[in-house]
C-alpha cells in the first residue's frame, strides 16, 4: 500500500489544484504499480503554516511562493 505525501504552504494553491495534484499523483503511481493497486494508493495533501517552512534558513511565506510562480522565467 503506497502512501504519498505532499506538503505545501498554506494558502499558495486552490482546492482544485490540490484535487489534480491527488488525481495526478494516484494515475503516476498506478502506472508504476498496477491497477490492482489504484484502491490502496493513498495520497495526502498536508499544508504547512505560511512562514513556519524555510529553505536555507529564511522562512517561505505564501506571499513569496506566489510572487515566484508569477516571475518570468
Amino acid at each position: 500500500m503506497p502512501l504519498v505525501d505532499i506538503q505545501l504552504i498554506e494558502g499558495v494553491f486552490d482546492d482544485s489544484q490540490k484535487q489534480k495534484m491527488i488525481h495526478d499523483v494516484t494515475e503516476a503511481m498506478v502506472k508504476i504499480e498496477g491497477e490492482a493497486l489504484r484502491g490502496v494508493t493513498w495520497v495526502r495533501v498536508q499544508e504547512v503554516a505560511s512562514g513556519e517552512w524555510a529553505i536555507g534558513g529564511k522562512a517561505m511565506t505564501a506571499k513569496a511562493v506566489k510572487a515566484a510562480q508569477s516571475a518570468p522565467a
